[in-house]
C-alpha cells in the first residue's frame, strides 16, 4: 500500500499524479466520490462562470456577503502563489492541516468508488468538505473550464452566473461563441436564475435557459449598469440603486460584473439579504490580486493574467485609464495553446518595448522565450528582448524603465505568480 503524504505540498505533488491527463471532461468520476462523500450543502451555492470576470465576481460576491456578516465559502482557481488562496472561509485561505485532512477524505472516498480524478476534481470535493464542516451560510464556486462538464457542476446552484463568453480552451469547449456559450450554459437549473454578464450573449445560451426553463436575467435587458463621473446607477431585478461607488477592482469593465453580482444578491435576497451599506462596502473592498493590479511606486507596475484576446481588449481600455506619459515596457509569456498573436495584436500599439520569457512545467503548453519571440515577430513586433525567465524579464524591464514609465507584467496566471514571487523574494 502507498504511504499517503503527510504535508499539504506532498499532496499537492500526489494528485497531480492520480490522473493521467491534467484535463479529463466528465462529471462521473467526481459525482462518485461526491456520493461516496455525502457532501450536500445545505446553505445557498451561487455557481460563477464565464471566459473572463468570473474571479472578479467571485471576489465581489465574497466581500459583499463578509461585509453582510454571512460566513463565506469561496472556491476559486488558480492560485498565484500557494494553493491555499484557493478555499476562502470567511475571506480567510485554508490551513495547511485542513487541507491535508480533507485530501485524506477525499482519496479514502476514491479508493473506495475505484476511479481517478484530477487535480481540479480532487481540490473541489475537498473544499466543499472544509466548507460543509466549517457550516459556511453561502458557497461561491468558480468553474475551472467550461461548465458544463466542470467539477463544480454536481454541485446544485441555487443561482448561476455566466460573465462573459469569448473564444479560449477551444480544444475542449469549441471553435465558435455559439458552442462555447452552451458548455457554459451547462451551469444552469431549471426554475432557478441564471445571471448573464455579457452584453452580447451567444443565442445558444439564450436558447438553452429557454429550454430548461431558467430564469435568465440578461445585461443590458433585465439589469445594467450606468457610469457617471465619480459613481454609477444600477438597475435591475431589485430594483435602481443610484450613487454607487466604483469598485475597488480596476478597469471599466468591472462595472459589467458588478451590475451582474448585484443582480445574482437580487435574486437570493429572500435567503441572503444584504443591505444597500454591505453592497457599497463589498465593492470597495473586493480585492482579486493580478487582474490589472497596480503597484504603487515609479516606475508603475501593471499585473494582469489576461491570456486571450477578450481579456487584452479589458487590459487595452485599463492601459488607456492610466496617466499618460513615459514608456510601457511588456513583461510577456504565454503558453503556447493560446492566441498569442491575437493578444499582441491588440496591445502591440501600446507597448513600447517587449521582454519575453517562457513558462516551463506545463508539459506540451510549455514555451521557449525564442518561440514566442517568433509568434510576436509574426503579430508585428520586432526588437523584442529575449530573457531567461519572467524574473530575469522583470529585471531587465526594470532596469531599462525610467520613473514615469509603466512595467506590464502579463500573460498568464504563471506569468504573473512567478512575478510576485520574484518581487517576494527581493523585498525579503
Amino acid at each position: 500500500m502507498t504511504e499517503m503524504p503527510r504535508s499539504l505540498d506532498g499532496w499537492l505533488e500526489y494528485i497531480e499524479r492520480v490522473h493521467p491527463q491534467t484535463i479529463a471532461m466528465g462529471l462521473d468520476r467526481v459525482r462518485k466520490v461526491k456520493d461516496v462523500l455525502g457532501l450536500a450543502p445545505a446553505c445557498p451555492v451561487v455557481t460563477v462562470g464565464g471566459t473572463n470576470g468570473k474571479g472578479s465576481a467571485c471576489m465581489m460576491l465574497e466581500a459583499i456577503w463578509h461585509h453582510a456578516g454571512y460566513k463565506t465559502g469561496c472556491y476559486t482557481s488558480p492560485h498565484l502563489l500557494r494553493y491555499n488562496e484557493r478555499v476562502r472561509i470567511a475571506c480567510e485561505p485554508a490551513g495547511d492541516a485542513s487541507l491535508v485532512y480533507a485530501f485524506e477524505r477525499v482519496e479514502a472516498a476514491r479508493v473506495k468508488a475505484d476511479v481517478a480524478l484530477t487535480y481540479f476534481e480532487f481540490g473541489t470535493l475537498a473544499a466543499m468538505i472544509l466548507f460543509i464542516e466549517a457550516r459556511a451560510d453561502v458557497l461561491i464556486l468558480e468553474v475551472g473550464l467550461g461548465g458544463r462538464l466542470d467539477a463544480v457542476n454536481v454541485f446544485e446552484p441555487d443561482c448561476a452566473m455566466v460573465m462573459s463568453v469569448a473564444l479560449d480552451h477551444m480544444d475542449y469547449l469549441g471553435d465558435t461563441r455559439e458552442a462555447i456559450g452552451r458548455e457554459k450554459a451547462g451551469i444552469f437549473r431549471a426554475g432557478k436564475p441564471a445571471i448573464c454578464g455579457d452584453a452580447d450573449p451567444p443565442q445558444s445560451l439564450v436558447d438553452y435557459a429557454a429550454m430548461i426553463g431558467a430564469q435568465l436575467l440578461l445585461r443590458g435587458r433585465d439589469f445594467d449598469a450606468k457610469p457617471a463621473a465619480t459613481q454609477w446607477a444600477y438597475r435591475g431585478p431589485g430594483g435602481a440603486r443610484h450613487g454607487m461607488p466604483w469598485p475597488s477592482l480596476r478597469g471599466a469593465y468591472q462595472l459589467g460584473n458588478a451590475a451582474a453580482c448585484i443582480a445574482a444578491l437580487d435574486t437570493l435576497r429572500d435567503q441572503c439579504p444584504v443591505t444597500m451599506n454591505d453592497i457599497r462596502g463589498g465593492l470597495l473592498t473586493a480585492e482579486n490580486p493580478g487582474r490589472f493590479q497596480v503597484l504603487p511606486g515609479q516606475p508603475l507596475v501593471i499585473l494582469d493574467v489576461a491570456h486571450n484576446p477578450h481579456a487584452a481588449q479589458a487590459l487595452a481600455g485599463g492601459l488607456k485609464s492610466l496617466p499618460r506619459g513615459g514608456k510601457t515596457l511588456a513583461v510577456f509569456a504565454m503558453l503556447a495553446d493560446k492566441d498569442i498573436e491575437g493578444v499582441v495584436g491588440i496591445l502591440r500599439a501600446q507597448v513600447n518595448q517587449w521582454f519575453v520569457a517562457g513558462i516551463a512545467g506545463a508539459g506540451s503548453r510549455s514555451t521557449t522565450a525564442q518561440q514566442l519571440l517568433r509568434r510576436l515577430v509574426a503579430a508585428g513586433v520586432n526588437g523584442a528582448v529575449c530573457c531567461d525567465s519572467v524574473a530575469d524579464a522583470c529585471l531587465k524591464a526594470r532596469e531599462a524603465a525610467g520613473v514615469d514609465d509603466k512595467i506590464l507584467i502579463f500573460g498568464s496566471f504563471h506569468t504573473v505568480s512567478e512575478a510576485m514571487q520574484a518581487m517576494r523574494e527581493k523585498k525579503a
